[in-house]
């Protein structure tokens, strides 16, 4: 099979449908959580579409959350200061993991440990750049891109 016939993550997830409905329920999921239901409390009506986008994107999909004017400074942005805690890490990528089978993400060794590697690598990110004394990221800090061969690690831009 040659390269160009390998789907991106995001089309062998469901394309970004799938991904809008992972997110919508995930978060309302998060909402009832009592862990981290306090540290998106408040949090905007179109949190969770914004999340899809940017997953769509980092997944191989359209760029539809560049497009739209975010960015991965941006996405890095939103998380300075909230002082996440690794115990809430873990309850999210366990939320997460546990939406994913919910709603029906393909459960295939090669998609799940290219998606979970992507989780880990983003919320241990977050969790990082949520303490104090983290520098503000650059503007022109290039998205992330996931594929099938780089759960280790994001893939050049």
């Amino acid at each position: 099979m040659a390269d160009l016939d390998i789907p991106s993550l995001e089309e062998w997830a469901g394309g970004s449908g799938m991904l809008r409905r992972l997110t919508t329920r995930f978060y309302a999921r998060v909402a009832a959580d009592d862990l981290l239901g306090p540290v998106f409390a408040g949090m905007d009506p179109s949190h969770a579409e914004r999340v899809a986008s940017f997953l769509t994107e980092v997944l191989g999909g359209t760029p539809v959350y560049t497009a739209g004017g975010g960015s991965h400074a941006r996405m890095i942005r939103r998380h300075m200061g909230r002082h996440l805690t690794e115990p809430q890490r873990r309850r999210w990528m366990t939320l997460m993991l546990d939406t994913a089978d919910e709603v029906g993400l393909p459960v295939d060794p090669e998609f799940r440990a290219s998606f979970t590697g992507y989780l880990e690598w983003g919320t241990r990110i977050a969790v990082r750049d949520s303490q104090d004394g983290r520098a503000d990221p650059a503007a022109d800090l290039p998205m992330p891109h996931w594929t099938w061969s780089s759960p280790g690690g994001p893939a050049e831009p």
